[in-house]
């Protein structure tokens, strides 16, 4: 195997373990009922987008405030709008998964976010290639994610549908809401998603001058995690401060048997920001394209995994066997998407 193909082979295996840690970093939110959302979120935002930024930033890139300075002030004031903007999405995405739940709640912002933040990317790094050879597969690996992704959320209405009343205690964090609610708020989670990749492939002047001072195309990754984290964790945290306010829930922090709930919830924290990184480090691998093939590869695997997860958890355990067809659809066709985006990785 050549350089090039190592390279191909490890950046596709790095995107679907991405994929995989953001599948299951909401799973824990089912277990977290005895504390208010904003509990869970604010200790979840504050170690996935500051403590994790700041530590690996530190860890990994080499002179980085000369990085900053010498990079275009463009590219990092792009990549830190884009993450002040996904930070609101991330409300919302914490919100709707915590209404609806874990298997509907991922199906219908990573269908969004899976298309609008693979074909905006191209757009950005080179057009030219949107209807050549490797723009046509990467598109059609999407296409067909989003077929997969509409059965699944068929599958998910009917199950809504069909839903008798439970009065059985409520074990998942937050309220719960009616579908339509929950649907509004994970549709503008999908789409300041793909905002957040869009970001992410705009910053290439960041990366670009970690890189002239020694550092890897990592570690420059890393340096855009860190602008656009932070400033997406603004939002989230000053939002929970209103809730804190609101349900005057602070003191539910100090409440008995609390070990499990921290555990859980920086669990969360770790697999979500783990995700972020190991696909910025999945990115450069792909080629000229990484960002437009490593993320619907990696959201692609993370709506399998959240898919899997919801079943393990009992999501589907009353579902009818027309809903349960429409899933086992959905996700063979989502598994045939992640072979047709991995095949576009090694066309030129």
């Amino acid at each position: 195997m050549n350089p090039n193909s190592s390279a191909l082979a490890l950046g596709i295996t790095l995107a679907v373990v991405s994929g995989l840690m953001n599948g299951t970093f909401t799973l824990p939110m089912r277990y977290l009922g005895r504390w208010s959302w904003e509990n869970v979120w604010a200790l979840f935002i504050l170690i996935s987008c500051i403590l994790m930024p700041v530590v690996i930033a530190a860890g990994t890139v080499s002179h980085p405030l000369e990085s900053l300075r010498d990079a275009p002030a463009r590219d990092i004031l792009i990549a830190s709008l884009c993450g002040f903007a996904w930070g609101f999405g991330a409300i919302m995405f914490g919100q709707g998964v915590s209404a609806i739940g874990i298997s509907l709640g991922n199906t219908f912002v990573l269908a969004i976010s899976s298309s609008l933040g693979t074909f905006l990317p191209i757009l950005v790094l080179a057009p030219g290639r949107l209807f050549q050879r490797q723009g046509e597969a990467i598109m059609t690996g999407a296409g067909i994610a989003i077929i997969g992704i509409t059965f699944c959320g068929y599958a998910g209405r009917l199950k809504e549908k069909s839903r008798k009343n439970d009065q059985a205690p409520r074990e998942m964090v937050g309220k719960a809401r009616p579908f339509w609610i929950g649907l509004l708020l994970c549709t503008g989670s999908g789409v300041l998603s793909a905002v957040f990749n869009v970001g992410y492939s705009s910053a290439a002047g960041v990366i670009d001058s970690a890189r002239g001072l020694g550092n890897s195309a990592f570690a420059g990754s890393n340096l855009v995690w860190l602008l656009m984290l932070t400033a997406g964790a603004i939002a989230n945290l000053v939002f929970c401060g209103f809730l804190f306010r609101q349900n005057r829930s602070w003191p539910r922090y100090s409440q008995p048997r609390s070990a499990s709930l921290y555990g859980l919830t920086v669990l969360m924290a770790l697999l979500w920001g783990g995700n972020i990184f190991v696909y910025g480090a999945a990115a450069p691998k792909l080629g000229k394209l990484g960002p437009a093939i490593g993320w619907p590869l990696t959201l692609v695997t993370g709506l399998l995994t959240a898919n899997v997860c919801g079943i393990i958890a009992g999501e589907w355990k009353a579902a009818d066997r027309p809903e349960k067809t429409w899933m086992g659809l959905g996700l063979v066709i989502l598994l045939g998407a992640i072979g047709v985006l991995g095949w576009s990785a090694t066309l030129t």
